[in-house]
């Protein structure tokens, strides 16, 4: 079953159920998805649906990073947001994992001293093999980490 029908049908109990909350940003997610398909006027793959589920995702984490302090009620509801959210997008992968793939993009590469210089060429091709399924900004720092 397509993430956009998954989403549809919780939405559905969550309107059964009178959780607004839920069913508000499901709404939220659901509508990002629809509106993607219907700019491609064709059935999203999984890979767009998980693309587009990263990216609300990531829009809701700055928008929590983004509220003032005091604002609790902001912060709860965005924290709301990305506990559903979370549990349509793919399993991310951890910090281990992401070492063990530099390594052996390190190894691919036969970079044996490795030094900020090498940053570019790992990142290339690190990038593609992580892709939604690791935040940009950790396998960069990872990466920075590693090489330094």
């Amino acid at each position: 079953m397509s993430k956009t029908k998954e989403v549809q049908q919780q939405m559905m109990a969550a309107m059964k159920a009178k959780d607004t909350e839920r069913k508000n940003a499901l709404s939220l997610l659901l509508a990002a998805l629809k509106a993607k398909a219907k700019d491609k006027r064709e059935e999203l793959t999984e890979e767009e649906e998980n693309a587009i589920i990263q990216k609300e995702i990531k829009q809701t984490r700055e928008t929590m990073d983004a509220a003032p302090a005091d604002r609790d009620d902001i912060r709860q509801e965005c924290q709301l947001k990305l506990d559903i959210y979370q549990a349509f997008a793919p399993k991310e992968m951890s910090e281990e994992e992401i070492r063990a793939l530099v390594q052996s993009v390190l190894d691919q590469l036969q970079i044996t001293a490795p030094t900020m210089r090498d940053k570019g060429p790992v990142m290339k091709h690190l990038m593609p093999q992580v892709k939604g399924k690791a935040d940009g900004k950790l396998v960069n720092k990872i990466v920075g980490e590693m090489l330094a």
